[in-house]
């Protein structure tokens, strides 16, 4: 399907870019006309907010925890269970955001001197989503009295219920949507609640344990918060994972875990990259994509196929040895995980083309498809198809299924419509899972598909692709691309930008990569300047194989500075391209 081209903004000549430029400019800031249109895109027009985002600390900028309007509460109740050498449990989630949360909370734990902490995360598959009867009680069984959740515990309104019966109290740390109605737990930690002071509400889950383990820290071993700073590399990992956006705290937060990751001295880590021959130190420091596509995946792979103590113990482990063996265990499971899910994705696809063409809503079930891979399958057909998706495996008595959506549709306010049909929910705008009755699952979809019917009708869901500007061939320059690079991390809401260029003549063409699978040309401006540009399309070789020297085309593109061998220049990342009819 042909994607549309929508231009943010197609020029620089924006009178309020201009005026910005100028007020700068006269106080000795200088930033470029490219960049301030950026920003702009991205919501950052005043100077106070231009500065913020060039221009933090993270001793200065980072926001203080007891902001949170539990925090001291939960705080109190944490040293009281200390000074009483009472067992506490930190129940976790089984995704990468929750796995770093749970390693983040135990080795906290750990370091202000609490000994037998239990670690729980629930099994996806058996167990589901967040808290549950049988483990409320298996670790009632085990003595413990306080129980913290991270990246999870929100909806868990029964369960905490249950665990205050058994004598337990419980301290939610969750940063998802915030539902009507909470559980009486002895303090909640999520950034979205109403009474809550914190001004940043977009934390991840790691981020908001971040913030219960900073308040730790600050009462109980203050002079030794700078530890603190070794756990940024738990917070990049999650918070780029859950793409929350990269803008306010988890830049910050995101920006010196970066740096942490590179000099990590984690021994899991370290083997983890070695298997997976991951270009990850001092003098590779990754970037955002590196852990969105290599370490994110391989973290949540232990919990889509397996059990995800399994990346829990890679990222806690001491011992080089086992380390090894364990990142291993990780490196084969997310090559199992790969081939069944693209497996799945082929038959759900033909499903989608056939029986759901005049749908707004594909729905597809199987008995044998792994709970874990769910959301997977549903966001690769979301994204293909552009429309909400929910894949579901039947069980004996529940469907479970993982819901992915487009911006056009907000599905958990979907869901919540539908509140009455299922067993449990929970999630975000664009994604969710469910639990529903075998008896209720007719009407749910029925009811599910309506809304989401109304929702879209009259709207163009086709593709499109968001440029930020327009830019001429002969403008780009390395002080362009220093520049762009000054934005980083990029991510969620603070996206890589995205140009356009028109008047592009083909000087070459070369079919590279196993397969012939991707596309590297060389161009130059069709007004005869003296540039020439290298442009690689990643898996376009087919695409774009009807290509030759002398077209003239207009392309859409990352700039990007590549670097071989110790050769540095400038690339194009090819997104799309059309010819150009002159």
């Amino acid at each position: 399907m042909e994607k549309r081209w929508k231009i943010k903004s197609a020029s620089q000549s924006d009178s309020e870019i201009v005026d910005c430029q100028k007020t700068l400019t006269e106080k000795g800031k200088k930033v470029s006309s490219v960049i301030l249109q950026l920003l702009k895109n991205r919501g950052i027009v005043s100077e106070k907010e231009i500065d913020g985002f060039f221009s933090f600390d993270y001793e200065n900028d980072i926001h203080d925890p007891f902001l949170f309007a539990d925090m001291n509460k939960a705080v109190s109740r944490i040293i009281e269970a200390q000074e009483k050498k009472e067992k506490i449990a930190v129940f976790g989630d089984y995704d990468a955001d929750g796995v770093t949360a749970t390693a983040l909370m135990a080795q906290t734990l750990e370091a202000l001197g609490f000994s037998g902490v239990h670690i729980y995360i629930p099994d996806r598959q058996i167990e589901g989503y967040g808290m549950n009867y049988d483990a409320v009680d298996f670790l009632a069984k085990k003595g413990v009295k306080l129980v913290i959740t991270v990246d999870c515990g929100i909806t868990g309104i029964e369960e905490v219920a249950r665990a205050k019966k058994a004598g337990m109290d419980v301290i939610i740390t969750d940063h998802h949507h915030v539902p009507n109605r909470l559980p009486e737990a002895l303090a909640i930690i999520n950034p979205h609640l109403e009474n809550s002071a914190y001004p940043f509400c977009d934390l991840s889950g790691v981020g908001t344990a971040f913030k219960l383990a900073d308040a730790l820290y600050r009462k109980i071993k203050p002079k030794e918060k700078e530890q603190l700073k070794w756990l940024l590399d738990l917070v990049a990992i999650g918070t780029i994972a859950d793409c929350v956006p990269l803008l306010g705290e988890n830049r910050i937060l995101t920006k010196y875990g970066l740096i942490v990751l590179s000099k990590t001295k984690r021994i899991g880590f370290l083997e983890m990259f070695k298997v997976g021959r991951i270009a990850i130190d001092e003098n590779n420091l990754p970037d955002t994509q590196k852990v969105a596509f290599q370490i994110s995946p391989r973290i949540n792979a232990a919990g889509r196929m397996d059990h995800a103590s399994i990346s829990f113990n890679l990222i806690m482990e001491k011992e080089q040895t086992r380390a090894r063996e364990l990142a291993l265990e990780v490196e084969d499971t997310n090559q199992s995980r790969q081939k069944i899910t693209g497996e799945i994705v082929r038959g759900v696809r033909a499903l989608a083309e056939n029986s759901f063409k005049d749908k707004k809503l594909i729905f597809a079930a199987n008995i044998h498809w792994r709970v874990g891979i769910l959301g997977l399958i549903a966001g690769k057909i979301a994204d293909e198809f552009r429309k909400p998706t929910a894949i579901f495996q039947k069980q004996d008595t529940e469907f479970v299924g993982s819901l992915r959506s487009i911006p056009q549709v907000n599905i958990i306010e979907a869901l919540e419509k539908c509140s009455e049909l299922l067993v449990k929910f929970g999630g975000h705008a664009q994604a969710a899972g469910v639990r529903v009755a075998h008896d209720k699952m007719e009407k749910f979809y029925e009811k599910l598909d309506g809304i989401i019917e109304r929702e879209l009708s009259g709207k163009d869901i086709s593709p499109e692709i968001e440029i930020d500007m327009e830019i001429k061939l002969q403008d780009i320059s390395w002080d362009m691309i220093a520049d762009i690079k000054k934005m980083e991390p990029f991510g969620e809401g603070n996206s890589e930008p995205v140009f356009l260029a028109k008047d592009a003549v083909v000087e070459g063409i070369k079919i590279v990569g196993n397969g012939n699978k991707h596309i590297k040309l060389t161009l130059r401006a069709n007004s005869g300047g003296p540039k020439i540009f290298e442009a690689i399309g990643f898996g376009m070789g087919e695409k774009f194989s009807s290509l030759k020297p002398g077209d003239v085309i207009q392309m859409v593109f990352n700039l990007q500075e590549d670097e071989w061998n110790g050769s540095k220049k400038m690339q194009m990342k090819i997104i799309d391209l059309k010819l150009q009819t002159v």
